[in-house]
């Protein structure tokens, strides 16, 4: 690490950079709403006056140590909606979290080869030359450059002004070297921060860069330069991340993913790859957060280079294996392709650069509280379980076509910025919250371990060893085992599990497949599918704190493990059997996104060839068949103290559900549900 990047961190990590934020005044605030609460405007106009008022109000802020310069200084800024207008959308809409369009990747290589003149002319030379959307796209481009303009006078006046000169002319005609597609890149992504649109991710950084990388080798740069200057552009992220609060701290979306095949079907794993986990490994900061795309192919060197990652406490890389996620992703329709181009949402949820606009997570399917119901309702009926799993079928069965029915009429906010990034809008002349090539809906399948070990403590105690009759488990669980600590036990430690015993595995693969079946075959209103998944998000918090005692063993409202992982109180079952337990082939129907989710102990790390280990036990997952894995090296020890002592932690990172934190900075409730996980150890 360079001495100027050491300042730059020195400069994040001491949080000075929040030092230059400010709140509107109430005069601006004034001054601001008649212009966007306008009714006599239509939204698409009100949210092209939003982004106009937006980069007016800003400041640009020049840093001495950085080459890319971009800061946020507005810590809010209003919405388009005036008091009492989106309740009166909700009326006769579906409104997915705030109806914005988020989670896409833009059309970043064209965008930055291009710049915004070169999106003009796509413009002008489309279908529609005269429409509402033409005109704000039109007048968006205009404000962008303007404002980019302003930070290019910041620098002169700063004695910077060939950076400023690299401003002005790469927004408007793109970049030629790897620092100006970096420069651009953040004014770009600072912007579409600013028009609300949130979880805005960076794609495949080693693709898209890639030209840029072998034009500046070419002409003398070495790769030390670079490493300094992708340390310089990660760094930028972390600048405004803690301005972009969804349900947590680090919970932004800036994700990036590396290696993969591409479209043609070959490797994209080059130079870049391996640059920018070094980048990522020296600069330690949640962002941007790295994903891995990898396939049974893949050399062992890349598995531990991502393991020196984990090994430093930063709970990602995220790995994403191909040789599942391609054909899951080609048997709901996506071309081929598109398929092997696909990147990662906020979290873990696979989408589609430039032509995508999926809703990866419009709902949640509460698995282990189908299976409860179920259980309540049904058990006494049943002699077996197969007879409870028709029940369970029925109430999965049941619950998705709710789900999918209420999601319909949906309302998304008009984006003519995202729209400009976009890949085909400005020729179709349509906004993208009309519509894209790709418009499918996903619904996690939250609590499934919990569902699963239901079935299994009901199958191998109840139904099989005859422990107890339904009557007993019934009361047990309606009084919270209050009166019952023995079949708590039982259920806890001697029923069958997933993550252990073979019939429990089975029986997830059995669940998910059920879970994939409900939605086959059914179109959502923009004419795209509905995708199965294994994620939880925030739903492991959300589904369990209203959900009763259920037949595991789990308490009244104790938390579901996050993702697609094994119980929180699994015991007597090491690492790999837990992994493969978690690789069933229903993966190949329901790769929505959720990975398998464990924690190492930090002791593992402690040994000469524990980063060989590990990586050879990631690749494992990946050789059996699994999709998607992320671990946290913890202590469980060390996170207790920092709830207790939070300023003498304050780098302490941790994977939450689909992103990094600072341990300090997360909710109570997020906090001890990661102490309660599963934690391996050296053993």
């Amino acid at each position: 690490m360079t001495e100027n990047i050491r300042r730059q961190l020195e400069f994040i990590e001491s949080r000075k950079h929040r030092e230059y934020r400010r709140e509107l005044t109430e005069k601006e605030l004034n001054d601001i709403l008649p212009h966007i609460y306008n009714k006599e405007i239509s939204y698409m106009k009100r949210a092209t006056m939003a982004l106009k008022l937006f980069l007016e109000y800003e400041t640009p802020i020049i840093l001495e140590d950085t080459k890319i310069h971009g800061l946020r200084t507005l810590k809010q800024f209003p919405e388009i909606y005036a008091p009492g207008e989106m309740d009166e959308i909700k009326k006769n809409h579906y409104v997915h979290e705030k109806g914005k369009v988020t989670n896409v990747v833009w059309d970043i290589d064209n965008v930055l080869k291009e710049g915004l003149e070169g999106r003009r002319t796509r413009l002008i030379n489309g279908k529609k030359t005269d429409s509402e959307f033409v005109e704000c796209v039109n007048e968006t481009i205009d404000f962008v450059e303007e404002f980019c303009d302003r930070y290019a006078c910041a620098l002169k006046e700063a004695g910077k002004k060939d950076a400023g000169e690299m401003i002005s002319r790469g927004v408007r005609y793109g970049a030629k070297t790897m620092l100006e597609a970096f420069q651009l890149f953040r004014l770009l992504h600072f912007t579409l921060w600013g028009t609300s649109c949130y979880h805005n991710t960076v794609g495949r950084f080693d693709q898209w860069a890639y030209p840029y990388y072998i034009s500046d080798k070419e002409k003398g740069m070495t790769d030390e330069e670079v490493l300094e200057l992708i340390e310089d552009f990660f760094l930028s992220f972390n600048r405004d991340s803690d301005l972009y609060w969804s349900l947590a701290w680090g919970d932004n979306g800036q994700s990036l993913v590396l290696g993969g095949m591409l479209p043609d079907g070959t490797n994209g794993v080059n130079e870049l790859t391996y640059l920018a986990l070094t980048a990522s490994k020296e600069i330690r900061q949640i962002d941007p957060k790295i994903n891995l795309r990898v396939d049974k192919n893949t050399p062992t060197e890349l598995f531990e280079a991502g393991t020196e990652l984990t090994k430093i406490g930063l709970g990602f890389p995220q790995y994403s294996n191909d040789d599942v996620v391609i054909p899951c992703l080609e048997y709901w329709g996506y071309k081929t392709e598109d398929a092997r181009n696909y990147a990662i949402a906020a979290c873990w949820e696979f989408i589609i650069p430039k032509v995508g606009l999926d809703i990866p997570n419009i709902g949640g399917t509460p698995l282990a509280g189908i299976v409860r119901e179920v259980i309540h309702d049904n058990l006494k009926e049943c002699e077996n379980t197969e007879e409870l799993m028709k029940y369970v079928k029925e109430g999965i069965f049941k619950k998705t076509q709710e789900m999918c029915e209420n999601v319909k009429n949906l309302y998304m906010e008009p984006c003519p910025y995202v729209s400009l990034l976009m890949s085909d809008c400005l020729e179709r002349g349509i906004d993208m919250s009309e519509g894209m090539t790709y418009n499918n809906y996903g619904f996690h399948g939250t609590g499934l371990s919990c569902a699963v070990d239901q079935i299994a403590a009901i199958d191998s105690l109840m139904f099989k060893k005859k422990l107890f009759d339904a009557d007993r488990l019934l009361k047990a669980i309606e009084t919270n085992f209050e009166n019952d600590l023995e079949l708590k036990h039982m259920l806890r430690n001697d029923a069958d599990k997933m993550g252990r015993d073979e019939n429990a595995n089975v029986i997830g693969n059995r669940i998910l497949n059920i879970f994939a079946d409900s939605l086959e075959g059914v179109k959502n209103e923009r004419g795209g599918v509905f995708r199965a998944g294994t994620g939880s998000a925030m739903y492991y918090v959300w589904h369990s704190e209203n959900l009763g005692a259920t037949a595991d063993g789990r308490e009244a409202f104790d938390y579901f493990p996050a993702n697609f992982s094994p119980s929180l109180f699994l015991t007597k079952s090491g690492p790999l059997s837990v992994l493969i337990a978690f690789s069933p082939d229903a993966l190949y129907r329901t790769s929505n996104g959720g990975p398998m989710t464990f924690e190492l102990h930090d002791t593992v790390f402690k040994t000469d060839d524990s980063v060989k280990k590990v990586a050879a036990l990631v690749r494992a997952y990946i050789l059996n068949g699994g999709h998607q894995l992320q671990i946290n090296a913890v202590n469980r020890e060390k996170m207790i103290d920092a709830q207790k002592n939070p300023e003498k932690h304050q780098d302490l990172i941790v994977r939450v559900w689909g992103w990094s934190g600072h341990f300090v900075e997360l909710d109570k409730c997020y906090q001890n549900q990661i102490i309660k996980r599963v934690e391996f150890d050296a053993q």
